[in-house]
């Protein structure tokens, strides 16, 4: 009896490192990288390529939907494991190690059908001291002009910081933005979900494009689940498994 007692506690006790072993990962509601299906599936070019990526380093994880800027400040506080999707800044490394890039982000201005001629800006610094206020997403990460550029009062006084890209959507349809900061890929989506078609064009401005990493908590991690991940994400460039799996949600963004 008490050697069927001692397997029992050993076997539980085996449970529940395995348990604690676990990465949390969270994520946003965020197309067509992050996000449910009409199944309830949790799905996206981000999904995707998280779970081809732990699998490949053999790592498990959990799953949780939070707020971004929430995420960042457990991520920080060590209170969550590991953030996907996440650009890279100095502010950042601080509290979170970096994988190896797995795929790029690419972020424009998008205006009102007809209105990118009308919208004189030639880089990001030009719209101090305009006429013209552009939304942003609180917590996204517009590249290092931005960066620079939103410490200065003059520069954020032309900035409308919001929650989401419907709420900029908004916004620009009510008249109260002339344009708003968004990743092509996650407007070509919005715009296919609410049938916008023909309501919105890409402004010339160059805004940002970057590589995208994974993001590990400096408090809640280790430098060898690190290297796991690391070495995944070489195995997955080197045999085309990424660029596959970011064709094939290309593929379906082009589908009617």
């Amino acid at each position: 009896m008490k050697l069927h007692f001692l397997f029992l506690f050993i076997s539980l006790l085996h449970v529940s490192q395995i348990k604690a072993e676990d990465l949390s990962v969270g994520w946003e509601l965020w197309y067509p990288y992050q996000y449910h299906n009409e199944k309830h599936q949790l799905v996206g070019l981000d999904i995707d390529s998280f779970n081809a990526i732990m699998i490949e380093a053999n790592l498990s994880f959990t799953t949780a939907e939070v707020p971004w800027n929430t995420h960042l400040n457990y991520l920080k506080a060590g209170k969550m494991d590991v953030a996907m999707g996440a650009s890279w800044s100095k502010e950042r490394e601080e509290y979170a190690y970096f994988s190896k890039p797995y795929r790029k982000e690419t972020v424009r201005l998008f205006v009102r059908q007809g209105h990118a001629k009308n919208i004189h800006l030639e880089s990001l610094s030009d719209l101090t001291g305009s006429q013209y206020k552009l939304g942003v997403e609180s917590g996204y990460y517009y590249g290092k002009d931005y960066a620079e550029l939103i410490k200065t009062e003059k520069f954020k006084s032309n900035i409308s910081e919001v929650v989401d890209l419907e709420e900029n959507v908004t916004l620009l349809m009510k008249g109260h933005l002339d344009g708003f900061l968004v990743d092509p890929n996650t407007m070509q989506s919005f715009v296919k979900k609410y049938r916008l078609q023909g309501e919105f064009e890409a402004h010339p401005l160059k805004v940002y494009s970057a590589d995208i990493f994974i993001m590990l908590s400096k408090k809640s991690s280790d430098i060898s689940t690190l290297h796991k991940i690391n070495k995944a994400i070489d195995t997955l460039t080197n045999n085309g498994e990424l660029q596959r799996i970011s064709g094939n949600w290309k593929a379906l963004q082009g589908d009617d």
